[in-house]
């Protein structure tokens, strides 16, 4: 896989929500939400069920316009965009369903090739990529495997393999370990940790786990080794500037309750917050 080409001028957001409101009959879901995430780094969109977390990755990806408000990803002010618009600026986002969302009668390799397809790439072209985007996340012997045949990690695989297919710059995660066992998660976090240390990924990670995010705020991928360390293995240096790659915000009752840095969220007293450490 090739690093991600840079969109947007200097230091510009890859991704900037300013005051978003979104709602149904129900009422309101999201309440003039505003934030932003920079190249490169990782926020991870803590709240509990119904919070929002999800509505903000659709609107990230141009699958769901807000009531009002800006959202610009990519320098592209999405939620303006017409659906012929949205199609192109979809290629640059990789979007992992919490469900997985494949084809159950479509081959690994079909699903994964899907949007490739879509847009009439070249028959000869498609099978190397998919074999390399399969290979990355370790499951190239599952190209001809239907979903059924798979387990719950590995449908997670290949949903991450799918969304890489087109190389995004940016990667939206709908809580990417929900429903797996601890050591399939630890799997997934390794796959999002070498994206973002190897390939320089943005990503919008939706969660209700905290450890997810302690795990990509603690940790990150050695190219040299292939494995994954303990930021403090690299010294003081490293260790701060793969802590500032990940940030924290968090959703409660329609608005943001705390956004900040991994040792605050570690650290804070605040009832709210503790609920997620437990």
């Amino acid at each position: 896989m090739s690093i991600p080409t840079k969109e947007g001028a200097g230091f510009e957001p890859a991704i900037t929500f300013e005051d978003v409101w979104v709602g149904f009959d129900e009422g309101q879901v999201l309440r003039g939400v505003t934030f932003q995430v920079q190249e490169r780094e990782t926020l991870i969109l803590l709240g509990e069920t119904g919070t929002g977390k999800t509505l903000t990755l659709k609107m990230a990806a141009g699958l769901l316009t807000p009531n009002s408000g800006t959202v610009v990803v990519l320098g592209n002010e999405v939620s303006e965009m017409k659906e012929k618009e949205l199609l192109a600026f979809r290629r640059k986002i990789g979007f992992v369903f919490q469900e997985g969302a494949l084809f159950d009668s479509m081959t690994v390799g079909e699903n994964v090739a899907y949007r490739l397809r879509e847009d009439r790439v070249a028959e000869e072209e498609i099978e190397p990529r998919v074999r390399e985007v399969l290979r990355f996340v370790e499951l190239e012997h599952t190209l001809e495997q239907l979903p059924s045949e798979l387990s719950g990690g590995m449908k997670r695989r290949v949903s991450i393999a799918r969304a890489l297919i087109n190389q995004p710059p940016i990667v939206l995660y709908d809580s990417p370990t929900a429903g797996l066992d601890p050591v399939t998660s630890q799997t997934i976090i390794t796959l999002i940790l070498r994206l973002r240390d190897v390939y320089g990924v943005t990503a919008l990670l939706a969660t209700h786990r905290l450890q997810d995010g302690f795990a990509l705020a603690n940790f990150h991928f050695d190219p040299e080794t292939k494995r994954v360390v303990p930021n403090a293995q690299n010294g003081n240096a490293a260790a701060a500037a793969n802590a500032a790659r990940t940030r924290f915000l968090v959703y409660r009752d329609g608005d943001i309750y705390f956004e900040g840095e991994p040792g605050e969220v570690a650290n804070s007293e605040d009832p709210y917050l503790k609920r997620f450490l437990v």
